[in-house]
Parts: structure tokens; sequence; C-alpha cells
């Protein structure tokens, strides 16, 4: 008969803790595993803003605030006016292509981001209003159902003036 170890891992309020159990004829002094290896470095708890490089920042802004509800802000930063969209707790910065402030993602360009976006308003009375406005939606123009970080989604998707894929979803 072949007793293998068995690995076991639990989380207290600060970190995770993981050992080993060797079995009877194996007990050695690996049993306890603590290495500070298997700790993370940080602990991501939310998104504070991302950023979106664009090829017209009007264009952009139009979309956002028109589309999705979206306020445009300007602010200062480092003696740089700065653009950014605001909804709820969150932020985007826009970045106009070329014009980008340092530092920046190794691989900047327009149209190269996929965003899901919550909505407060029915996905199905969303999909009526972009048909009557001639939005083309993708997906043969209808709603799908996929998986976020909250669970069942039901979305449809367009797409942003550089391109960007945007999702708009209620929680199913």
């Amino acid at each position: 008969m072949i007793v293998r170890s068995r690995i076991f891992q639990f989380s207290t309020n600060s970190f995770p803790i993981r050992f080993a159990l060797a079995p009877p004829s194996k007990l050695h002094c690996r049993q306890y595993i603590t290495s500070s290896k298997m700790f993370p470095i940080a602990r991501a708890k939310s998104l504070d803003h991302l950023v979106l490089t664009v090829k017209d920042l009007n264009a952009s802004v139009h979309f956002y605030e028109r589309f999705l509800g979206m306020h445009h802000t300007i602010f200062e930063s480092r003696g740089a006016q700065r653009n950014a969209l605001s909804f709820g707790q969150q932020k985007i910065n826009l970045h106009i292509s070329g014009k980008e402030f340092e530092p920046k993602a190794q691989n900047v360009h327009p149209g190269s981001s996929d965003l899901c976006f919550l909505v407060e308003d029915s996905v199905d009375d969303i999909l009526e209003r972009l048909k009557d406005e001639e939005v083309e939606v993708l997906e043969g123009a209808k709603i799908v159902n996929r998986t976020g970080a909250q669970g069942r989604l039901r979305s449809l998707y367009i797409r942003d003036p550089d391109g960007n894929l945007i999702e708009v979803s209620n929680i199913a």
C-alpha cells in the first residue's frame, strides 16, 4: 500500500497557511512548509483606475458620456493637464496616442482593450436604444450570457471610436 503526502491550505485574516502532512513512515523536517514564497507580495482589493490610449479625445469623451453616462473630468498632475472619465468610484484616464504620460504600458495603442461595464439600466432596454441610434451591436445584435467577476451576466457588445470592445452587462 502506498501512502502519499497530503497538502492542506487554509487562510487566516492576515495570510494563507500551507502545510504538508507526510505519511507516518516518512516524517521528516519538511513536515510543515512555511516558505515566504508562498505568500503574495501584495493583495489587491479593488481597481482604482485604468488608462485608455485614444486617437481622438473628443470622440472618446462623447462616446463614453453618451453611451455609458460617464463624466469627463480635467485635472492637473505633475504640471500637465490630464483627462479622465469618472463613474461610480472608478476612473478611466485618457491618454492621447503619441502624447502618453510616463510611465506608461510597454505597448500602447488605441483599440486594444476589452472592457466590461455593469450598468443600472436593463440590457434589453439598452439594446433597443442602440438599435434606434443605428449603433452596431456585435454577436448578432443579441444579448448573450457570459460569466464575470460577480457571476453570471447578460451582456451585449459594441465598439468605442478606437475599436475597443465594450461589454455592457447586467448581473443575471
